[in-house]
């Protein structure tokens, strides 16, 4: 059998899951079901699949490198990153990954099996899963192209349908693949026993799928090629070439190759399986009280039921509510109708037309060193608390507009001032004039905490030029 070769599309936004899920932070980054964020469990879940690859191949944006790299790091696992410049939906994203995998593979070797799972989803039985990928993997060993199909737990709008002829657990022709129904054609839909939830997962050989997808869609294969052909890479990072890639349409795996394929298989799973798509399908699979209601963080309820209810930063209370969504973060506040959660996205749409950062970022930031949280701001001056990791060093720069004050709170800093070197500790501070060359570095072992006052006429991120970063970010200003 070939060995079977995870690849983990990462490259979503989550929006419906706003204001939690942020196109900086998505939710496949956030620990929305459990101790581990989404990524994680989804790695964790591949744990006991015979003849698996040591290192999961995951295409993420270029944006969001760092934190993929450390969350799987974390897990003492090695990722190898495929970084899109710009997401162009699953057939580029999956073919790029074949190509990467198949450049992995000695000659003599047979061509990798991919195990195509996104990064963001549920699966509460992962004995099931596992035996469901041990059928796919033996039915793309024959040329297949194996998809899965959820058997339903209800008749869902939300989701895309498989029609096929399930045969116990094995691998079935697909028949044909269906788009989001309404209601009444969903319930004659699972009613009749042959249709299942799309899962968007897939088992594929790499060879097979480029091989179908130069048939079906040559466009997309030339463009990957060339894209993977001049592609630049380090031991961690494998980046397309931009330009190349860029020029590559977007569509995704269905459309380009399963709808069109006379190879498409199912699958069916039947493993508590979601693709966590709003805030409705959250509270489905949390854990309730006796009313039905989910809360987290510091949140009190009377006379409610139905209701989901997230807190991240203060408390929230709610008095007589039905079905209703409440959702608090440090810069935002949702408040939903449970029935018009799918609906959050045609919100966003709106904050990114109004060009609102809160659809791109969190009050927290992250980044490769550690984070920032803006505490407060108003014309000429924003204060900011710092966190630097054990180990960790901010790039040399310096500002055209901005001065800065930072006092220690917490840990030891080693600040470097144009051509000084010097320590600070708690209750300790130094002064940044404009134009002056500076950077923070942690060589403790703790986190170094630090209050930034910032004051000047021009606030902005993009006011920062780089000289040296650790992190590969040099000559850049976000």
């Amino acid at each position: 059998m070939p060995s079977v070769q995870p690849v983990i599309l990462s490259g979503g936004s989550g929006s419906r899951l706003w204001p939690a899920s942020r196109s900086m932070y998505p939710k496949q980054l956030l620990p929305l079901t459990g101790e581990h964020t989404m990524l994680q469990s989804t790695v964790l879940r591949l744990d006991g699949i015979p003849d698996l690859a040591p290192r999961p191949i995951v295409v993420c944006n270029e944006t969001h490198r760092f934190l993929v790299a450390q969350q799987l790091q974390a897990l003492g696992r090695e990722p190898l990153l495929l970084l899109e410049p710009e997401g162009r939906n699953t057939a580029p994203a999956i073919a790029i990954a074949a190509l990467l995998a198949a450049s992995r593979t000695d000659d003599d070797e047979a061509s990798p099996t991919l195990l195509v799972l996104p990064a963001d989803h549920v699966i509460e039985d992962a004995d099931a899963f596992r035996a469901a990928v041990g059928v796919a993997a033996a039915a793309a060993a024959d040329g297949d192209l194996v998809t899965f199909g959820v058997v339903p737990t209800g008749a869902n709008t939300g989701y895309g349908y498989i029609r096929a002829t399930p045969s116990g657990a094995d691998a079935v022709h697909v028949r044909e693949f269906v788009e989001k129904p309404d209601l009444a054609t969903a319930e004659a839909y699972v009613a009749g026993g042959e249709h299942f939830w799309n899962s968007g997962m897939f088992v594929v050989a790499a060879d097979r799928y480029l091989e179908e997808l130069a048939r079906h869609a040559p466009d997309v294969a030339d463009a990957c090629k060339a894209a993977m052909a001049a592609a630049s890479s380090d031991p961690d990072f494998v980046r397309p070439e931009r330009e190349r890639f860029l020029g590559c349409r977007s569509d995704s795996i269905d459309y380009a190759v399963m709808e069109k394929t006379d190879s498409a298989m199912m699958v069916p799973i039947d493993a508590g399986w979601s693709d966590v798509g709003s805030w409705a399908a959250l509270h489905e699979i949390a854990e309730k009280d006796d009313s039905g209601n989910a809360a987290t963080g510091d949140a009190l309820l009377h006379d409610c039921s139905g209701c989901l209810v997230s807190s991240e930063s203060r408390l929230v209370t709610g008095v007589g509510l039905k079905d209703v969504i409440v959702v608090e973060t440090k810069d935002s506040v949702l408040v939903a109708n449970k029935q018009s959660s799918q609906d959050v996205k045609q919100l966003v749409e709106q904050l990114q037309q109004a060009e609102r950062e809160e659809v791109a970022l969190h009050r927290q930031v992250y980044r490769p060193w550690g984070s920032y949280d803006s505490i407060d701001a108003a014309d000429g001056f924003q204060v900011k608390r710092l966190i630097v990791n054990p180990g960790a060093v901010l790039s040399l720069q310096m500002h055209h507009h901005r001065a800065e004050h930072w006092v220690v709170v917490r840990g030891t800093a080693t600040i470097t001032l144009n051509d000084d070197e010097f320590e600070l500790t708690v209750n300790e501070s130094t002064h940044i004039p404009v134009g002056a060359t500076h950077r923070i570095a942690n060589n403790g072992t703790e986190p170094v905490h630090i209050i930034e006052v910032q004051c000047g006429d021009y606030l902005g991120e993009d006011d920062i030029v780089r000289f040296e970063d650790k992190y590969g970010r040099e000559g850049t200003n976000t």
